[in-house]
């Protein structure tokens, strides 16, 4: 074959060998930023796994809750005591006219008190009440243990008598100074006044947004 009748053909060079390098470190980089850089894929989704802060209504509805149960153990408390003081009556009839025949219901009657009192004590692990020890040395002494009321009524009243004096003095000490220091600096005191009287605004408003109810109602007090 003679050397005119060869094709010179050219060779194209391989598809790889043509892709910049600089690209391949880009999308690598790429790759490696979306894959949080250790193979975990970084979700652009936050996940907020805080609880939510309860509503007034839910808070009031726990706190209603939490106070029906509560009444109902110091009822069941409150039943167990009448039973215990039942079962005393009963076994005081039974020894009051013990004989050989009455042994039996006896051992019966203080089995069932031990139930009783065993009881008893369980129930009251869930009640948070607290007596006073005054109370308690009354009933140890045959006393009427109201008379512990009104010995702590008297004192509340008797002290409030007291407090109620200083207040009264201390309001009759403001008003005097008050007309003094206006006769004094009139300009003054009537700015104050008006700084006193849209405090005094502020807060009745504050009051009134506190004392309404998550439902819309608004709280009443109770008259005694």
């Amino acid at each position: 074959m003679n050397k005119s009748s060869k094709v010179n053909r050219k060779v194209s060079p391989p598809l790889a060998s043509t892709v910049n390098p600089n690209s391949r470190k880009m999308e690598s980089s790429a790759a490696a930023a979306a894959s949080g850089g250790n193979g975990v894929t970084i979700s652009s989704r936050s996940n907020d796994s805080s609880p939510s802060p309860a509503t007034p209504m839910e808070e009031a509805s726990s706190s209603s809750s939490s106070s029906k149960q509560q009444q109902q153990n110091l009822e069941q408390v409150i039943e167990s005591i009448q039973n215990t003081l039942g079962l005393l009556h009963q076994l005081y009839l039974t020894v009051s006219s013990f004989n050989s025949a009455a042994q039996l219901p006896l051992l019966q009657r203080l089995n069932t008190l031990v139930l009783e009192l065993d009881n008893m004590m369980k129930l009251s692990e869930k009640c948070n009440i607290q007596v006073p020890m005054e109370v308690l040395n009354l009933i140890d002494e045959g006393k009427n243990p109201d008379e512990f009321t009104r010995d702590v009524l008297n004192s509340c009243i008797a002290n409030n008598q007291i407090t109620k004096g200083r207040t009264d003095a201390f309001k009759g000490f403001r008003r005097s100074h008050l007309e003094e220091l206006e006769q004094a600096f009139p300009d003054e005191v009537e700015t104050y006044r008006e700084i006193r009287a849209a405090s005094a605004a502020e807060t009745k408003r504050l009051a009134q947004a506190q004392s309404i109810l998550p439902n819309g109602d608004v709280k009443v007090k109770a008259e005694i």
